[in-house]
């Protein structure tokens, strides 16, 4: 059971649900030592079930009821998709790639030549560009990327 959110409330139980979990202590009470056969044993209490007058049914109606108001209020406090850490935001920001340092010097440059440019074909033609770059002139930006993830790292390790 991996998929979901482990902190969501557990669903709510049928009045049915409750009933075969009944059956199944009695069965364990009579029985423990038999494995429980499940197509067989939900074939018995299904029949049962259906043969089951209303007022034998109500006390399960009942307990259903219950779970069905605690499952309600468990969920008015449940809060979806709040999950992991939150985070720190005093927490040193990252430190930018070779990328982010060459655009943040090449972005001027092609606003001012292209002032029409919206913001994303600003960052098409920076990518474009960078892309073009040879290894040799990406170097200085990767170096100084590096540098600056060194001295982050150090200041975050030190201070945990």
């Amino acid at each position: 059971m991996a998929k979901g959110d482990p902190k969501k409330p557990k669903g709510k139980m049928s009045a049915y649900a409750y009933f075969v979990q009944t059956c199944r202590e009695e069965h364990k009470k009579k029985s423990p030592e038999i494995p429980v056969n499940f197509a067989e044993f939900s074939k018995k209490c299904s029949g049962r079930w259906k043969t089951m007058s209303p007022k034998e049914k109500a006390k399960f109606e009942e307990m259903a009821k219950q779970d069905k108001i605690r499952y309600d209020q468990e969920m008015m406090s449940y809060m979806p998709g709040k999950k992991g850490k939150k985070k720190d935001p005093n927490a040193p920001k990252r430190p930018p790639s070779g990328f982010f340092l060459f655009c943040s010097e090449h972005r001027p440059k092609i606003k001012a030549q292209n002032p029409n440019l919206g913001i994303g074909d600003v960052a098409k033609r920076l990518g474009e560009m960078w892309n073009n770059l040879t290894d040799a002139n990406k170097q200085p930006y990767l170096m100084k990327a590096n540098k600056l993830k060194d001295k982050h790292d150090v200041v975050i390790y030190s201070s945990s």
